[in-house]
């Protein structure tokens, strides 16, 4: 029984869970950022070669 009831006070799991758990969204976002600044940039190089071929 006092296994038990120090298995269920232990914070260490939770906390580690929790901090995954952080790391997994700022990946997501800093994902989710570097993507459209990627999009963004495939478009403005596009206009800067179609400028380049008018010219």
């Amino acid at each position: 029984m006092q296994k038990i009831r120090t298995f269920l006070k232990n914070s260490k799991g939770a906390t580690a869970i929790e901090y995954g758990l952080i790391a997994a969204l700022i990946a997501v976002a800093a994902i989710a950022a570097m993507q459209g600044l990627g999009n963004q940039l495939t478009k403005t190089f596009g206009n800067v070669t179609s400028n380049m071929k008018a010219s």
